[in-house]
C-alpha cells in the first residue's frame, strides 16, 4: 500500500507559527526516510492563530529545499480563490525547487464571509462546478503548454524544471468532486476525515465518470486516493487515548467552536472518558471520522477502508497536539503498513 502524509501545520500551545512550520519540516524529512510516497501541506484561511498553513506553495518550497526523493505537493490550494495562471506559475515554479516531484493538488473550499471577502472570492458563482472544472483545466493547460497556438493563452508559459511537469490531482469531499475527476480523467483523492459518509458513493461517481483525456499525463485508469484520520500507538489502548483530541475537536466542530487542538487530557475530560479502542474488523456500514490502534490493528484498518472504496492508496492525516506523539505515530504507520525506508 502507498502511504501518504497530509500536514495542517498546526501551532502548538503556547508556540508560533514558526514552531508549526519546522513541525512540518521535521514530519516531511522523517516521512521521506521511513518512504512515505507523498508529504502534502494543507490551505486554510482566517485560523493563523491555530492553523498556520494557509499558503502551500510558499510552504512547499522550504519543503523542496529540506527533502530530496519523497514527493511533495498542496492538499489542497484552493482555486476558487486565486488565478489559474498564477496558481500554476507558483506550481512551476516549485517544480524548478524540486524537479519531477511536485503533486498539484488542486480543491477548492469557501471560508469565513470575512476570509473570503479579503480574499476576493466571488461566493456567488452560477455553476460553480463548471466553474471549477474551467480553473482546473486552465492550470493543468498552463503547466502542461496545452492550450492551442491560437489560444488567448497560447503564448504564456510557467518554469519548468526540464523533469516530469506537476502531477494535477483534484482533492475533494464531494461526489460533485470526484465527477470532475473522472471527467476530467485526472487522478483524485478523497477527504474521508470530512465527510467519511460519502466516500463509497463519490468513488462510485469517480469511477463511473472516469473518461481517459490524457489531460495533464491523467492514467488511462481511474487511480484514486483516500485520505483518513489515523493515529497509531504501541497498543490499541494507547492509540485510542492518543486519539482522543481528534474525537474532541470533531465534538468541537459540530458546535461550531474552531480552535487549537486540544491536550490529550483536556479532550478525555471533554469527552468524559478515553474513545473506545477502534475495532479490528469494522462493521460494513461503519466509516468512523478517525481511527487508530496498534501497527497490526491500524493495518488492519486501513486496507479494509482502501478496499471498500477501491482506493490506489492512502493519505494520512490527524489531530494530535504532541509533535513528538505525532511523530511516534507516523513511524508506527509505516511500520504497520510496510513502507520501504529511504535511510
Amino acid at each position: 500500500m502507498d502511504l501518504s502524509i497530509v500536514d495542517l501545520s498546526p501551532v502548538p500551545a503556547g508556540g508560533t507559527a514558526a514552531d508549526a512550520y519546522a513541525n512540518t519540516v521535521s514530519a516531511a524529512e522523517q516521512a521521506e526516510r521511513l518512504g512515505y510516497s507523498r508529504f502534502w501541506v494543507a490551505e486554510h484561511h482566517g485560523m493563523g492563530d491555530h492553523l498556520a498553513g494557509t499558503t502551500p506553495e510558499v510552504l512547499l518550497g522550504r519543503l523542496a529545499g529540506a527533502t530530496e526523493e519523497i514527493r511533495i505537493g498542496s492538499g489542497a490550494v484552493l482555486l476558487n480563490h486565486y488565478s489559474p495562471y498564477k496558481v500554476a506559475e507558483a506550481f512551476g515554479t516549485l517544480d524548478g525547487l524540486a524537479p519531477g516531484r511536485i503533486d498539484a493538488g488542486l480543491g477548492r473550499a469557501n471560508g469565513s464571509p470575512a476570509s473570503d471577502r479579503a480574499l476576493g472570492t466571488d461566493r456567488r458563482v452560477e455553476d460553480p462546478d463548471e466553474d471549477h472544472e474551467e480553473r482546473i483545466r486552465a492550470v493543468v493547460n498552463h503547466l502542461y503548454d496545452a492550450f492551442p497556438d491560437d489560444h488567448p493563452y497560447g503564448d504564456l508559459t510557467v518554469p519548468r524544471s526540464g523533469a516530469a511537469p506537476p502531477v494535477p490531482w483534484v482533492l475533494g469531499s464531494s461526489p460533485s468532486s470526484a465527477a470532475i475527476a473522472g471527467k476530467l480523467g485526472a487522478r483524485f483523492c478523497f477527504a474521508a476525515f470530512i465527510r467519511p459518509g460519502l466516500a463509497e458513493r463519490a468513488f462510485e461517481t469517480y469511477r463511473e465518470r472516469f473518461e481517459p483525456t490524457g489531460l495533464g499525463g491523467g492514467p488511462e485508469e481511474p487511480h484514486g486516493m483516500v485520505a483518513v484520520n489515523a493515529v497509531a500507538a504501541e497498543t490499541d489502548a494507547a492509540a485510542a487515548r492518543r486519539r482522543a483530541p481528534a474525537e474532541a475537536t470533531f465534538k468541537r466542530m459540530r458546535r461550531g467552536e474552531v480552535g487549537s487542538i486540544p491536550s490529550v487530557e483536556e479532550s478525555i475530560a471533554e469527552l468524559g472518558s478515553v474513545p473506545d479502542p477502534t475495532p479490528a474488523t469494522l462493521d460494513a456500514d461503519e466509516w468512523p471520522r478517525a481511527i487508530s490502534g496498534s501497527p497490526e490493528t491500524i493495518d488492519g484498518l486501513l486496507e479494509q477502508l482502501a478496499d471498500r472504496v477501491g482506493a490506489d492508496e492512502v493519505m494520512i492525516q490527524h489531530a494530535v497536539p504532541d509533535h513528538g506523539d505525532a511523530l511516534e505515530s507516523h513511524a508506527l504507520l509505516a511500520e504497520a503498513v510496510g513502507t520501504e525506508s529511504r535511510a
